[in-house]
């Protein structure tokens, strides 16, 4: 895990599927949960979203939100 993964779970939307343009650190657990069992996407994207759903177990949301980006 390095800064630049963390600042893209903070700022890069789901780019297909029901949560569609949702950042991805606002994705449902469950629904990433859901691809952990079925499988997550080829490439930066399923790494993303599993190391997302590792900070969602250990409840480490907190560290994402200095990273969004500010309107």
């Amino acid at each position: 895990m390095d800064n630049q993964q963390l600042i893209k779970i903070a700022q890069m939307p789901m780019p297909f599927g029901r949560y569609k343009n949702r950042l991805l650190i606002d994705l449902p657990e469950a629904y990433l949960l859901w691809f952990a069992r079925e499988g997550f996407p080829a490439g930066k994207l399923g790494e993303l979203m599993q190391l997302t759903l590792e900070i969602k177990i250990n409840g480490l949301e907190k560290l994402i939100e200095p990273l969004r980006k500010k309107d």
